[in-house]
């Protein structure tokens, strides 16, 4: 009962968010001109919704003192706008709180006391949610067979689940799979729960929420049951960044701790409070205030004005490159087969080129430039580019020794190209090569033309 108390609790927070049903008033404009009245009526509802609500008692009674001294002592006089005001006074609650999630606006869209127009306020935000495809960006099968799931934000399972379901189904199959929230900032805590239940066998308590004004703790766990087949033993990479907020945070946090995955990449934001939203129409403001605290029940603490740290720390545009090295690291290391090893050794060995590619001469580069057969080797900005007629354009990584690992964006290609040269040194040849099929492929240079000599 206390965790189905819990998800009705932020069920209801999400949806207030998504509604915006609190108040028959509509949304405030920033640009709105203040009176004296108007700046006290502010500091007023403010200082009293953070006494209410705010998780910790002893502190929302410091942030009210604050802005109230600030008020009399008319530090807020030369704040025209609402907008202004909103501004000064999340700087001057966080100086105390140091919550990120703390904050103050001018009020948010906000139904007028009409079915009608709730119901068309919430149609109008579920579509953004739909048009954003609730936050998964990117699912995909990269190389070696690793999955990638990019996910911007956790949006509510309710509405969102069967989007979840279809990416952890699509991805099903993967030998790893990395899980990228670089730039993810938070979201709901039932998609936290419905993506993890893939990734445990038995149910798993993943974290606790105690809540101020009920004065009680309700716990968050896995689901036993999910649509489709589970990832018990696929090996999981978290890709983060300062970026990485709020629920992102939670996911990371909740996995590290239980040694399911592997965080790579740089310090998240550090926000673990849940919020709600307050809204306040006689004062013009919604206050987003956090009412509770996270409790992980392996560090009997949270992530608040920390982050979480990376297992390997790299910086965050270099995240997905080193999670696929470790990812291909320890398939290999637990492959059953020569056949596997082989495979993804030479996948490793890409990935160690795109990283750190071999250095060569531009004159050196240039030396490759040529028709061979119907395939074309051009050098653009000092990067090696093949291109096949009427085919896509990879970029020739070096790898040294003549040999070239192919790459798409940043993307793996199982492929490299071998020159050959002749007894002069000039090179002669082009060959294909694949894991499965060494020098599959054998062309000819032909004739360089006139411009390519110069």
């Amino acid at each position: 009962m206390k965790q189905l108390s819990l998800i009705l609790t932020l069920v209801v927070a999400a949806l207030t968010l998504l509604t915006g049903v609190a108040s028959a008033a509509p949304a405030a404009s920033p640009d709105t001109t203040l009176s004296d009245d108007q700046r006290a009526g502010i500091v007023k509802a403010v200082s009293d919704v953070v006494n209410e609500s705010y998780i910790f008692a002893d502190v929302a009674a410091e942030m009210g003192r604050l802005i109230e001294k600030n008020l009399k002592a008319k530090k807020y006089d030369d704040l025209e706008t609402l907008g202004e005001m909103a501004r000064q006074l999340t700087e001057d609650l966080r100086s105390v709180s140091h919550d990120l999630h703390l904050r103050v606006d001018p009020l948010h869209e906000m139904a007028e006391d009409d079915p009608e127009e709730e119901a068309a306020i919430r149609a109008r935000r579920l579509e953004r949610m739909r048009r954003q495809n609730y936050g998964f960006r990117k699912v995909q099968l990269r190389g070696d067979n690793i999955g990638y799931l990019e996910l911007v934000g956790f949006d509510d399972a309710g509405v969102a689940g069967n989007t979840a379901v279809a990416a952890m189904n699509y991805l099903a199959n993967c030998d790893a799979l990395i899980i990228d929230l670089r730039a993810n900032g938070g979201g709901d805590p039932s998609m936290i729960q419905l993506i993890s239940s893939y990734f445990f066998e038995e149910p798993q308590h993943l974290n606790s929420f105690y809540i101020r004004k009920q004065d009680e703790t309700q716990q968050f766990w896995t689901q036993a049951n999910v649509q489709g087949p589970k990832l018990i033993d696929t090996p999981i990479y978290v890709l983060t960044s300062r970026n990485t907020f709020s629920a992102a945070e939670e996911f990371t946090y909740n996995l590290k701790n239980m040694k399911r995955a592997t965080i790579v990449g740089e310090t998240t934001g550090g926000g673990a409070h849940p919020v709600e939203f307050e809204h306040r129409p006689e004062a013009m403001v919604t206050i987003k205030v956090p009412y509770g605290r996270a409790i992980n029940p392996i560090t009997k603490t949270n992530w608040e004005g920390t982050g979480v740290e990376p297992d390997i720390a790299v910086p965050a545009e270099d995240a997905l490159l080193s999670a696929e090295i470790e990812a291909t690291k320890a398939l290999m290391a637990k492959a059953s087969s020569d056949e596997d090893k082989a495979r993804h050794q030479w996948a490793l060995e890409a990935f160690e080129a795109y990283r750190s590619p071999a250095a060569l001469e531009p004159a050196r580069l240039a030396g490759y430039v040529g028709q061979y057969g119907p395939r074309r080797v051009t050098l653009e900005e000092g990067t090696l580019c093949y291109e096949r007629e009427g085919s896509t354009r990879f970029e020739l990584v070096p790898m040294g020794d003549d040999v070239f690992a192919f790459r798409r964006g940043d993307e793996y290609i199982g492929v490299r190209v071998q020159f050959e040269r002749d007894d002069a040194g000039q090179v002669t040849h082009f060959f294909l090569m694949s894991v499965d099929q060494p020098r599959f492929k054998s062309d000819p240079r032909a004739e360089l033309s006139a411009a390519e000599r110069e």
